[in-house]
C-alpha cells in the first residue's frame, strides 16, 4: 500500500444497524475507509463495479439474491478486488459455496473488532482470513475421502461445449477459461449463450447443476 493511500472497503449487509457499525469500525482506522454500503446483491452488483473497492465484506443471507450470487456476479468486473464472506453460517455447503463463488476469506459476525479490522487488511495483502472454525471445517474437507461427482454425459452439447462447462463447474473466469482454452472471451460467453440455451437454463448455477446431476 502506498503512502497516505487507504485500503478502499465496501460492505454488502441488509441489516442497517450491522452495516453502519462496521462502516464506522473501518472509518475509525487510518489506513481503512468504507464509503459504499449496500443492503442487497442487487444494488451491489449494479453500483460497486462503477466504484471498485479493494475489500468487500458480504454478507451471505441477503435479501433476494444472495452474497455468493452476488460475488459470482460481481467477481467478473472487477478482479483486483478481494472478498469476505461476513456471516453466521458455519455449514459446510455455504462455506464452499462462497470459496468457490472466490470469496477469500470467511468470518462470522461474532468476530472482535480486532478480527474484523485484521481480515480487511490481511485480504488487502493476499492472505484468506477464516476464523478457527471455518480453517478446521476446509482442513477437514480436504483430507477426507471424496468421491468425484457423477457428470451428466448426455447433454446435447459439443465437446468445446462440455470442456467449457467443466471449467465453468470449477468456479473459473471467463479470462481464465479464456486462457485455458485459447479462445477469446467473446467466444467463451458464446459458448455459454449456447449451453444455456440448449440447457434450457437461466444462469451459470443452473447450467453447473444439470452438468453435476443435482
Amino acid at each position: 500500500m502506498l503512502a497516505n493511500q487507504s485500503i478502499k472497503i465496501a460492505i454488502i449487509e441488509d441489516l442497517k444497524e450491522v452495516a453502519l457499525e462496521m462502516q464506522e469500525l473501518f472509518n475509525e482506522q487510518e489506513d481503512l475507509v468504507c464509503t459504499q454500503v449496500y443492503h442487497s446483491a442487487e444494488d451491489a452488483i449494479i453500483f460497486l463495479p462503477k466504484f471498485p473497492a479493494d475489500v468487500v465484506i458480504v454478507d451471505i443471507g441477503l435479501p433476494g439474491a444472495s452474497g455468493v450470487e452476488a460475488i459470482v456476479a460481481i467477481r467478473e468486473l472487477m478482479l483486483n478486488t478481494q472478498f469476505c464472506m461476513f456471516t453466521v453460517f458455519i455449514d459446510d455447503e455455504k462455506i464452499f459455496k462462497s470459496l468457490k463463488a472466490g470469496a477469500k476469506g470467511y468470518i462470522l459476525k461474532n468476530s472482535s473488532s480486532e478480527k474484523i479490522l485484521s481480515s480487511a487488511r490481511e485480504l488487502y495483502k493476499g492472505g484468506s482470513p477464516m476464523n478457527s472454525e471455518i480453517d478446521r471445517k476446509v482442513i477437514d474437507a480436504f483430507s477426507a475421502p471424496k468421491d468425484d461427482p457423477e457428470k451428466a454425459t448426455n447433454l446435447p452439447l459439443t465437446k468445446r461445449e462440455y470442456e467449457l462447462l467443466e471449467l465453468l463447474s470449477q468456479g473459473l473466469l471467463y479470462k481464465e477459461i479464456e486462457s485455458q482454452l485459447g479462445i477469446t472471451t467473446g467466444t467463451v460467453k458464446q459458448h455459454i449463450h449456447k449451453i444455456y440455451d440448449k440447457l434450457q437454463v437461466n444462469n451459470r448455477t443452473e447450467a453447473i447443476n444439470r452438468y453435476l446431476n443435482r
